[in-house]
């Protein structure tokens, strides 16, 4: 690690604060969704109050900025750009530009897994693995929530399993980015076990 590392960092950071629900929200629709539904800046947030459009709007939007992080820093470091990846998903949840109240960082996980798939591995696999378990958890409960976790768990897993010879701090990187997932889905938790939680229709 050196001084070009905080910058990477940074960079990641200020990519993953563009509150792309806010910004889609208010310049199409004339609407804050903080006000609205969770309040979360979120893709699922933004498709539950300005519609399905939107929302698939903001998850690619949430996606490539994560993209863009890893794929930038990777021209220079491509260790370093696992971190700035890590940096950008903590700018979601917890952005500058929209008073630190962001996402729960399932876009961005996906992001960070398929750049990182991309721009570090050259391996597909470590964003279809997760994205398998997503789709059948998220086919048989119909919780966005409980899929997203699964997801971020099975992933760390994969990545643990094919990278704990060659790289410590990528495994580090990955299950800081599952305790990430997991903390910010801490209300959903609560209603998973009360039962009350959101289920999807559409599916």
């Amino acid at each position: 690690m050196n001084i070009y590392w905080i910058l990477y960092i940074l960079l990641g950071y200020l990519l993953g604060s563009i509150p792309f629900a806010l910004v889609i929200g208010k310049l199409f629709y004339k609407t804050d969704i903080r006000n609205f539904g969770s309040g979360n800046l979120g893709g699922t947030n933004a498709g539950r109050v300005l519609g399905k459009k939107a929302g698939i709007s903001v998850i690619a939007c949430d996606i490539l900025k994560v993209v863009a992080a890893v794929g930038i820093v990777s021209i220079f470091d491509r260790e370093a750009s696992i971190w700035a990846g890590l940096a950008a998903a903590f700018g979601h949840c917890y952005p500058i530009f929209a008073g630190f109240r962001g996402g729960k960082a399932v876009a961005t996980m996906f992001g960070f897994l398929l750049s990182t798939s991309i721009f570090t591995f050259q391996n597909a696999w470590y964003v279809i693995v997760p994205l398998i378990f997503f789709l059948i958890v998220l086919y048989l409960g119909k919780m966005v929530s409980l899929a997203s976790m699964i997801a971020a768990f099975t992933s760390s897993l994969y990545i643990t399993y094919m990278q704990m010879n060659t790289s410590i701090e990528v495994v580090l990187a990955s299950w800081l980015l599952t305790v990430l997932v997991i903390y910010r889905h801490r209300s959903n938790i609560k209603k998973i076990r009360e039962g009350n939680e959101n289920k999807i229709t559409w599916l």
